[in-house]
């Protein structure tokens, strides 16, 4: 975790875990398993390398995901939710119904 420790609320503690938009999409996108860096940057979409390599570092920090590097040439790397990042999915479930909810009642 980082140097500064995390709030007291637990609302506001899931909240500084996962609060950035491309954080969402990369738990979204990594709950059927693990996936190479290309093919996250491909199904997210409009986010630079740059953000999304510092999004997953800092995911990895945070203990939801890990990166794998394979010995290979080229080089393989693929990350996959930790337990604690699969810990996620009903958050992102309560959060996919309540927009299919919201998306049906809009014009």
């Amino acid at each position: 975790m980082d140097a500064n420790p995390l709030p007291v609320c637990p609302v506001e503690t899931t909240l500084s875990l996962i609060s950035d938009k491309w954080k969402v999409l990369i738990l979204r996108d990594l709950l059927p398993g693990p996936k190479r860096f290309s093919l996250l940057k491909r199904s997210i979409g409009g986010v630079s390398q740059k953000v999304l390599t510092a999004q997953l570092r800092q995911m990895e920090h945070s203990g939801l995901l890990t990166r794998t590097v394979y010995p290979e040439v080229p080089p393989r790397v693929e990350y996959t939710l930790t337990e604690l990042g699969y810990s996620l999915e009903p958050v992102l479930n309560a959060m996919r119904i309540w927009g299919e909810e919201y998306l049906s009642r809009t014009p």
